[in-house]
């Protein structure tokens, strides 16, 4: 399996992330959170920009990308903090939609008139969804119960758990940048604290974490892309990668910022929420940690009478 991204979708990306610094910055995210309204037209640019309709086929208005570009557009999101459900509608929604023929609505999605959360047995806690409100860890993100208990489709899960990794690698590089930059200006004995030799140990052990788990997350999403029968233990693997090194490096990121008692006095504390949220989100550790083990053990984990991950 080559792992090696071509120009056009490092192009793509780039463009991306320079986009969404320009309209996801922290004064968004700060003023999201104070009011709790969304700004329409935020979601018509990220239409306007082409990415709602991302996956969705060519045949239907958008540019028929595939897995792979989408898991290098998730990981922008995370690092620009998106509060806006895109990833769930399309790059988890849409080619859940185009796999089962149920192609009605994939116009709108792409025109952004249309937003599709899906819920799952393990994520029945979705954004922006119908239902009971619920009270999120994220401050950014409303979420609902579903009243119906949700799929099973171990499709649905292996791409909300994708997602969810590949968004977790976004936030924890924008998370380690604003710990390193913080610890230039933060003055301890007379001098930063970036300039002590254990902070920068702690630091550069959370850029190791993360760039150990981006090739992980790149060899989930082209499994599952070309359908390979072990792609549910590669999304596993994904997301219990992306998963640490988020949680380490928001850890860390909070030490350096004062610890927890400064914590919303600083941008850092959207990035850390959104972290713990994903960490939790479609199988939290425990489940993908048993998931890998039974496929290790007998190939197969039944979560359900009638559906077993091979």
């Amino acid at each position: 399996m080559d792992f090696r991204f071509t120009d056009d979708q490092l192009t793509l990306a780039e463009s991306v992330r320079v986009y969404l610094a320009g309209t996801h910055g922290a004064e968004v995210l700060r003023r999201l959170d104070a009011e709790g309204n969304r700004d329409p037209a935020i979601w018509q640019g990220l239409a306007e920009m082409g990415l709602t309709g991302l996956l969705v086929p060519e045949a239907h208005g958008g540019l028929g990308l595939g897995l792979v570009e989408a898991v290098l557009i998730a990981a922008e999101c995370g690092r620009a903090c998106v509060a806006e459900p895109l990833v769930d509608t399309a790059l988890v929604a849409v080619p859940w939609l185009v796999r089962n023929g149920e192609e009605g609505n994939l116009a709108a999605i792409a025109a952004g008139d249309h937003k599709v959360i899906l819920p799952h047995v393990l994520n029945p806690w979705v954004a922006d969804g119908q239902g009971q409100p619920l009270h999120s860890v994220d401050p950014l993100r409303n979420l609902a119960m579903f009243p119906a208990a949700g799929s099973s489709d171990p499709y649905l899960l292996d791409l909300g758990a994708l997602m969810s990794a590949a968004q977790l690698l976004g936030i924890a590089d924008a998370m380690l940048l604003q710990a390193v930059e913080y610890a230039k200006i933060r003055n301890q004995f007379g001098q930063p604290i970036g300039a002590f030799q254990g902070l920068k140990h702690q630091l550069a052990s959370c850029a190791v974490a993360i760039e150990f788990a981006k090739p992980v997350v790149w060899r989930a999403a082209q499994a599952l892309q070309d359908g390979l029968a072990s792609a549910p233990v590669h999304v596993s693997h994904a997301k219990l990668a992306a998963t640490d090194a988020a949680i380490q490096t928001a850890e860390t990121a909070i030490q350096v910022h004062g610890a927890m008692g400064y914590t919303y006095e600083v941008d850092l504390h959207f990035w850390m929420k959104r972290s713990w949220a994903l960490a939790g989100a479609w199988g939290d550790r425990s489940f993908h940690v048993k998931r890998i083990d039974a496929a290790v053990l007998d190939g197969g984990l039944a979560i359900g009478p009638e559906h077993t991950f091979a």
